[in-house]
């Protein structure tokens, strides 16, 4: 089976220290193409993982009718406009996360995604790391078997910590020029002097409200009830009900040696417990803990099956599987808008 030629846009550190190592190192990818409006940068970029084709920017990715797929990793609001010229020539595209810094915009994303042929997925690795995804089985299993009674309440907390985790990101690439201006247009409701503070808050947490959606089945059933943020507006708590279940947010900012990011379902007779690895640990799936109570208690520590694998490999792996055979993506562009609308929802809860 012959490989599927990609066209990649962005250079910067996600492309250099994690999607470009990955995607070039599957066989089942051809990365044939890339797109950098830093000249310079693009070609060191382009020498070091021996990509073909060079453009000035990501319209020549999308005039390139040689490439069966694309994918993008840029600023928060550059990538969602480079998406949207992606989607319209009608082909599989992967975009990262946040998927829109509006709903504005993510409306924009998903009108260009029907074109035929396009289908958008975004980049929520945590859907694609292995012990997430059994935790997902096993949350799954007990909802159905009622061995621990019903769901109760989903804790989610996220206080960061040392993501890179002793990566080597010195051996990035750098440029002589600066970066493009990017012009960053937040929802129409939110204060100009704000918008700083919502797009970190977003970036950052949409994972985790993407992931308590993830293991509950829930789809776009989620509202927010209440909202208690400091004037970081980081530090702080959100609750919700998802898929009919109470579920808090728990986020901030840790100096944490490791990265302090787990989520818990509650049921009535124990819990099944995540604890996410630092996000550039290569090979080091979530760990996860199951907890049964009633007459007799014990704890378990259960391993997937691909005990030493990397989410965003997977995720890559997972991208050009459904390309190549039409299956659904496991975090498509209209899941991704549910969590857009509620994170404006819980941000305008904030500043009421």
């Amino acid at each position: 089976m012959s490989a599927l030629r990609l066209g990649y846009a962005g250079c910067g550190f996600m492309a250099q220290n994690v999607h470009l190592p990955n995607l070039t190192g599957l066989p089942e990818c051809e990365v044939a193409a890339l797109a950098e409006v830093r000249p310079d940068l693009g070609r060191k970029v382009q020498a070091k993982f021996g990509i073909p084709a060079l453009h000035e920017d990501h319209m020549g990715l999308a005039r390139d009718d040689s490439l069966d797929v694309l994918a993008v990793s840029s600023g928060f609001t550059t990538q969602g406009e480079i998406a949207i010229d992606f989607l319209r020539t009608g082909r599989p595209v992967f975009m990262e996360k946040p998927m829109a810094l509006s709903l504005r915009q993510a409306d924009r994303i998903l009108e260009a995604a029907r074109t035929p042929g396009a289908r958008l997925m975004v980049g929520y690795m945590k859907r694609h790391d292995a012990g997430n995804q059994l935790a997902l089985e096993r949350v799954r299993e007990f909802r159905r078997s009622d061995e621990l009674g019903d769901v109760l309440y989903v804790r989610a907390h996220g206080f960061c910590g040392d993501w890179i985790c002793g990566m080597d990101v010195d051996r990035m690439e750098t440029s002589s020029h600066p970066l493009p201006v990017e012009t960053r247009t937040g929802p129409d409701w939110l204060p100009a002097d704000r918008l700083s503070h919502y797009v970190a808050f977003l970036q950052q947490y949409v994972h985790n409200l993407n992931f308590m959606r993830y293991l509950l089945d829930a789809g776009d059933d989620a509202r927010v009830v209440a909202v208690d943020l400091d004037c970081t507006s980081l530090q702080g708590v959100s609750v919700l009900r998802i898929g009919g279940v109470r579920c808090m947010l728990e986020t901030g900012r840790l100096d944490h040696h490791r990265w302090d990011d787990h989520t818990q379902v509650y049921f009535r007779k124990g819990w099944v417990h995540a604890w996410a690895p630092p996000l550039l640990h290569e090979n080091l799936p979530a760990e996860v803990e199951i907890y049964r109570g009633g007459r007799h208690h014990s704890y378990e520590r259960p391993l997937p099956e691909e005990r030493w694998s990397w989410a965003y490999r997977r995720e890559m792996q997972a991208f050009l599987q459904c390309a190549r055979t039409g299956d659904p993506f496991l975090a498509s562009g209209e899941d991704a808008w549910t969590d857009i609308r509620l994170m404006e929802e819980m941000y305008r809860l904030h500043l009421a």
